[in-house]
C-alpha cells in the first residue's frame, strides 16, 4: 500500500508518517523497485496505534515505550498501567494550571474597564515582573 493510501486509511498525513519512520518510531516499509514505500499490514497497525496514542496526549518517547510494550507478548500490564496513571496525573496537573490561568484572566478582565481609557489591568499585569 502506498503512503497516500495509508494516510487516508489511518488519518495521519504523509509528512507525519515519514517523520515517524525517520525517527525510528515505526518500522520502515519495504521499498518497491520504483522507490515507493510499500506499507504492510504491520506498518498500518503501528500507525493506527500511534495515532490513537497521540490523540491521548502521549509524547513521542511515551509512544515509543507503548509500542515496545504492545509488541512484547511478555509485557506486564502493570507497566502500561503505570505509564497511563502518570499520564492521568500529568493531565490533572495541566487542568489545574489551566483553571488557575482562566481564573487569573477572569479577574483581570473584571478589573479592566474595557473602554477608551489607557488604564488596563491586563496590560499592567503582563508588564510586571512578579507573579
Amino acid at each position: 500500500m502506498k503512503i497516500s493510501e495509508v494516510a487516508g486509511q489511518t488519518g495521519l498525513d504523509a509528512k507525519t508518517i515519514r517523520y515517524y519512520e525517520s525517527i525510528g518510531l515505526v518500522d520502515s516499509p519495504r521499498r518497491l523497485d520504483n522507490g515507493y514505500r510499500d506499507y504492510s499490514e504491520k506498518n498500518i497497525r503501528q500507525l493506527w496505534f500511534l495515532r490513537h496514542a497521540r490523540q491521548f496526549g502521549f509524547s513521542i518517547d511515551e509512544c515509543r515505550l507503548l509500542l515496545a510494550l504492545w509488541a512484547n507478548p511478555h509485557r506486564r500490564s502493570a507497566e502500561v498501567h503505570q505509564l497511563v496513571a502518570e499520564k492521568v496525573r500529568d493531565i490533572d496537573r495541566h487542568i489545574r494550571e489551566l483553571n488557575e490561568m482562566k481564573d487569573m484572566l477572569g479577574t483581570l478582565l473584571a478589573q479592566c474597564p474595557g473602554d477608551d481609557s489607557p488604564n488596563c489591568a491586563i496590560i499592567n499585569k503582563l508588564a510586571t515582573d512578579s507573579e
